[in-house]
């Protein structure tokens, strides 16, 4: 499983329209092949600051699949817009993972 990580700087005053049409647009990413679910995550001390991950089964299945899908287009024209300065999206591989334990009494 690959995550991919990007962080979002939406252009001050453009948050509400950019939350409508992710709303939108995450119809379409969750509907590509090797999509592994997302979270779309705002930050409290820059309230015009969101982090996305992805998880996909592999980087191609982000890099080819979704981003050469002709759906990308349209995820393209609902966001890309409210962007500045446009994200750096990278790439993750799991090395380590831990869950707390579950409370108890």
């Amino acid at each position: 499983m690959i995550l991919e990580v990007a962080i979002l700087d939406v252009i001050p005053g453009k948050v509400e329209a950019f939350e409508h049409n992710f709303e939108i647009a995450q119809r379409i990413i969750s509907r590509m092949d090797g999509y592994a679910g997302h979270q779309l995550r705002r930050c409290l001390e820059k309230t015009n600051r969101y982090i996305l991950l992805v998880n996909w089964e592999t980087v191609e299945h982000h890099t080819v699949g979704f981003r050469e899908h002709p759906m990308y287009q349209e995820w393209k024209a609902l966001l890309h817009e409210f962007y500045d300065p446009f994200p750096v999206v990278e790439h993750y591989q799991p090395l380590f993972a831990f869950s707390a334990p579950a409370f108890q009494p």
